[in-house]
């Protein structure tokens, strides 16, 4: 059985806190289905929230992006962050504008990340960031070289303090909505309108050889 999530103050829900979950599973399931996340960090001159790539291993999460970066730097400093990840799997369409709303999964995990500097777990971490966003590409790709990594900074997030939320179904209604259903064009329908994310067919890089066949580890996603 998966361990159970233990919140902390910062990591406890509150609000629709009926929508949280507990499992530790839920939370893996949330960043394993996920491609992008939001990096959010206090900075000197304000506030910085970031779109960045992302693999997990385990109970640690990996990012990665420019050695330059300031915001990078100061994460690799001890500065708290928080890494966000959402999937909206719906529209929800509610009698009334105020419970309008989305049907998603969320996941959010606060802690201080770690400059991984071992070069054998910087190689792992960038390995375990390219098979999430790319599964199989790993071994058929080059390996960075030394200047590659000189130029990229791989930070490890322990997962320790970690919340869900996820919210399915229909919309939720007040009484007075109901009683009514026919009064004036907000109530002309309710449901749900579900969202899906597709692969495209495979678009080949013009500089291939012609005839080049698409790898499965590729074909199978799309």
């Amino acid at each position: 059985m998966s361990t159970p999530l233990s919140p902390t103050p910062r990591s406890t829900v509150r609000r629709n806190a009926v929508r949280a979950r507990t499992d530790r599973a839920d939370l893996h399931a949330v960043l394993d289905a996920g491609l992008v996340g939001h990096l959010g960090l206090a900075m000197p001159s304000g506030p910085v929230v970031l779109p960045t790539g992302y693999g997990r291993d385990g109970e640690t999460l990996y990012l990665h992006g420019s050695s330059g970066a300031a915001s990078l730097r100061a994460a690799a400093g001890g500065v708290p962050v928080c890494f966000t990840v959402t999937l909206v799997d719906g529209i929800v369409y509610a009698r009334s504008a105020f419970h309008h709303s989305m049907n998603h999964r969320s996941a959010v995990v606060q802690g201080t990340a770690r400059l991984v500097t071992d070069p054998e777990e910087r190689l792992h971490g960038l390995a375990v960031l390219t098979e999430h966003l790319a599964p199989g590409s790993w071994d058929h790709s080059r390996r960075p070289d030394r200047k590659e990594l000189a130029a990229t900074a791989v930070l490890a997030l322990d997962l320790t303090e970690a919340s869900v939320k996820i919210r399915t179904g229909p919309p939720g209604e007040d009484e007075r909505d109901l009683v009514d259903q026919g009064a004036g064009p907000a109530a002309d329908w309710a449901g749900v309108l579900p969202l899906r994310t597709v692969w495209g067919e495979p678009e080949p890089c013009p500089l291939l050889p012609a005839g080049t066949p698409v790898p499965e580890r590729v074909s199978s996603r799309a």
